[in-house]
């Protein structure tokens, strides 16, 4: 496949995927560069502004298999990652799948499940497999968890640990439409327009194709020394408990590379790394007690620390 060619695809996700989640070009973007960064997704809005939508869009416009659960505190770790079952016939246990077990996994209102469940994903994740009863099972190819979580309501939530929010690359809000997409919303409602409507863009297959190409997208020296001044600062901020570790600066260099990619690039620049800076940083930064009690802004401490940083020519 020519690289014109998988440029070509990028865009064909897009515009399936913007065709039924309107209004919203840029968290799409953002979606898509994790996908392709080999990353996963944390989505934090309130209930009804389309993020089951945009998961069964992405995963219809990249021709991906998804699987989703709904996390209640009765929700149990082999709902997810799967089970031995003992069939009677036989005499012999059999393993039988999750919903883990898909190429996109929507993990929906993951802080309503116990920390045991929500913990069951880690391994998922990190390392592409899930052991059941000491066997290990590789999960399909590629792999993108898009977990959910309503920020207003705390009422019965376990929330994320700090070492688990790490896990995620990027954390996305999606917000509320602008008063003309949100027209055009009502009238494809009315269409009876939704995800299913749409035209896979690519296979499975031609997104690991993507990814490879994501990895060859070259970053300079002085680039990672750019990412590398960066983290140092969020490590010495005094508003921060503590910076940003390591497996956030090498997410923050490929979410980089992957954003490159997008706009066609073979080379990563500074603007990038700050496009993709706060959706990959900010939920690894937690504001100290004194910070909170002088109402600092994470976000704004952020994008300070953004703008000390001396930007390579």
């Amino acid at each position: 496949m020519t690289l014109e060619k998988k440029y070509e695809i990028t865009k064909q996700i897009k515009a399936a995927v913007n065709s039924v989640f309107v209004g919203k070009e840029d968290v799409v973007e953002q979606v898509l560069t994790c996908f392709l960064a080999g990353g996963h997704i944390l989505l934090e809005d309130v209930p009804g502004v389309g993020k089951t939508t945009l998961a069964r869009a992405m995963a219809k416009a990249t021709g991906c298999s998804m699987g989703r659960v709904q996390f209640t505190p009765d929700t149990l770790p082999g709902d997810i990652v799967g089970m031995s079952v003992y069939n009677m016939k036989t005499g012999e246990f059999e393993h039988r799948d999750g919903a883990v077990m898909n190429q996109i996994l929507l993990a929906d209102e993951i802080n309503r499940t116990s920390p045991k469940t929500q913990a069951s994903l880690l391994e998922a994740m990190a390392e592409g497999q899930v052991t059941v009863d000491g066997e290990s099972y590789a999960l399909p190819r590629p792999f993108l968890v898009i977990a959910t979580q309503n920020p207003v309501e705390f009422l019965g939530t376990y929330p994320l640990p700090e070492a688990q929010m790490d896990r995620f690359m990027m954390r996305l809000s999606i917000g509320y439409p602008g008063r003309e997409e949100e027209i055009k919303m009502a009238l494809q409602f009315l269409e009876d327009r939704t995800p299913d409507s749409i035209e896979s863009a690519c296979t499975a297959e031609d997104i690991m194709e993507l990814k490879k190409a994501v990895e060859q997208v070259e970053v300079k020296e002085s680039i990672i020394g750019y990412i590398e001044d960066l983290v140092n600062l969020t490590r010495k901020e005094e508003a921060y408990q503590y910076g940003i570790s390591p497996r956030g600066m090498l997410a923050l260099i490929r979410a980089s590379q992957a954003r490159a990619f997008l706009n066609e690039r073979d080379y990563v620049k500074p603007d990038d790394v700050k496009a993709v800076a706060e959706s990959i940083l900010l939920h690894r930064l937690t504001l100290t007690s004194e910070a909170k009690i002088r109402k600092l802004d994470a976000g704004k401490v952020l994008g300070s620390l953004l703008l000390k940083v001396k930007v390579p020519v």
